[in-house]
C-alpha cells in the first residue's frame, strides 16, 4: 500500500521500451490499460500528492502495514502536523510515537519510526536518503519499505510487493486464486520481470497493481468484472478455479496476548504519568497471561518500569 510519485511521473502510460509495456513474462500490454485504469480510479490519498514529502511517503508506508487505509489517514494527518520533518520526532521521547499511534496496532512500529527519526538527524541530514541502501540500512525498514519510499518519493525503479501485488500477480500472471502464504523468491523475481524499464514508469506500475489489489482484485471477493485485466487474466481465463492450498486462518484477536497488550499500552497511552502494575492488572481477569503480556512489553521496548512497581511508556 502505498504512494505515487506523480510529482516524477508522467501521464502518458506508453513506455519508451515496448517490450515493457506488458511485462516481459506475460507479452499481454498489461501496463496500458492498468494505468489507464488508475488514471481514473485511484484514491485521492494525501501521500500521494506530489507535495508530500519523502518524510511523509515514509510515514505512510510503516503505518499502512496490516493497517487499512481509513483507519491510517487520519493518525498519518496528526503525525506530520505535529512532526513534519525527522528531527521533529527525534527530538521527543519514543513513548510520544507510541501515545500518538493510537490504536493503529503493532504499535512497535512507532517506536520504529521514532529510531529511523533518530537515525535520519544524525546521519542523514535529517532527510530522507534517495538511496535504496540507505533506505535498508535504516532501523525497522526492510526490503518492502525501502523500496517502497525509493519508488514512491524518489522515482527510482524499484520492485513493490506487497499483499495486494503478489495476490494481482498470482492470478492474472501464474493463474491461482491467492499467492503462496508467505512471500517466494519466484514472486520478486516475477515483480521484477513485470517492471517496466523506465523508473517512473516502474514506480507508476507498481501502485497501480497495488489499487487494483486494494480496490478491485481484492482476496475475497474479487470484481472481475470491473477489472482492466480481466481479458488478460490467467485466473479468469482457467475459469476462476478456487483457492486450493493449504488453509488460511485469520488472527483471533479476544482473549489473546494481543489483546492483553493492547489492553496495558492503552492504559498507559491515555495516563499522564506511571501506573502501577497492581491498577493495569485490574483490567485483565486473567493474572498470568496479565504478567506474561507486560513482560513481553518491556522487552519489546514498548513498556518501560519506573519507581514504586509502576510502569509507563518508555521516555515519559
Amino acid at each position: 500500500m502505498s504512494s505515487v510519485p506523480a510529482r516524477r511521473t508522467t501521464t502518458d502510460s506508453t513506455p519508451r521500451n515496448p517490450a515493457a509495456a506488458g511485462g516481459a513474462p506475460t507479452g499481454r500490454g498489461l501496463l496500458g490499460p492498468l494505468l489507464s485504469w488508475y488514471a481514473e480510479r485511484s484514491r485521492d490519498l494525501p501521500w500521494r500528492r506530489p507535495d508530500c514529502s519523502p518524510w511523509g511517503v515514509l510515514v505512510s508506508e510503516v503505518m499502512l502495514q496490516q493497517t487499512p487505509v481509513a483507519r491510517v489517514e487520519p493518525v498519518w494527518r496528526e503525525w506530520l502536523a505535529r512532526w513534519p520533518e525527522p528531527a521533529d520526532l527525534a527530538a521527543e521521547a519514543p513513548g510520544e510515537a507510541v501515545r500518538a499511534w493510537g490504536r493503529l496496532g503493532y504499535p512497535r512500529r512507532a517506536l520504529r519510526l521514532h529510531a529511523c527519526a533518530v537515525t535520519l538527524t544524525a546521519e542523514h541530514d535529517g532527510a530522507v536518503p534517495a538511496d535504496l541502501g540507505a533506505l535498508r540500512a535504516l532501523p525497522g525498514i526492510g526490503q518492502y519499505t525501502a523500496a517502497a519510499v525509493g519508488a514512491f518519493a524518489f522515482g527510482l525503479r524499484a520492485a513493490v510487493v506487497d499483499t495486494n501485488v503478489r495476490r494481482v500477480q498470482a492470478r492474472v500472471v501464474t493463474g491461482t486464486a491467492l499467492p503462496a502464504p508467505a512471500l517466494t523468491a519466484a514472486e520478486l523475481r516475477l515483480a521484477e520481470e513485470l517492471l517496466p524499464d523506465e523508473p517512473a514508469l516502474a514506480a507508476r506500475w507498481s501502485v497501480a497493481v497495488m489499487e487494483l489489489g486494494a480496490l478491485v482484485c481484492t482476496a475475497r471477493s474479487p470484481a472481475c468484472a470491473r477489472c482492466p485485466l480481466r481479458d488478460r487474466c490467467a485466473w479468469v481465463a482457467a475459469g476462476s478455479p478456487a483457492y486450493a492450498g493449504p488453509a488460511r486462518r485469520g488472527q483471533a484477536w479476544e482473549g489473546t496476548d494481543r489483546q492483553c497488550r493492547g489492553v496495558i499500552v492503552a492504559a498507559l497511552r491515555e495516563a499522564t504519568g506511571p501506573v502501577s502494575v497492581g491498577a493495569l492488572s485490574s483490567r485483565w481477569p486473567d493474572q498470568g497471561q496479565f504478567a506474561r503480556a507486560l513482560a513481553g512489553l518491556v522487552t519489546d521496548g514498548l513498556v518501560e518500569r519506573a519507581a514504586d512497581d509502576r510502569v509507563r511508556l518508555p521516555g515519559l
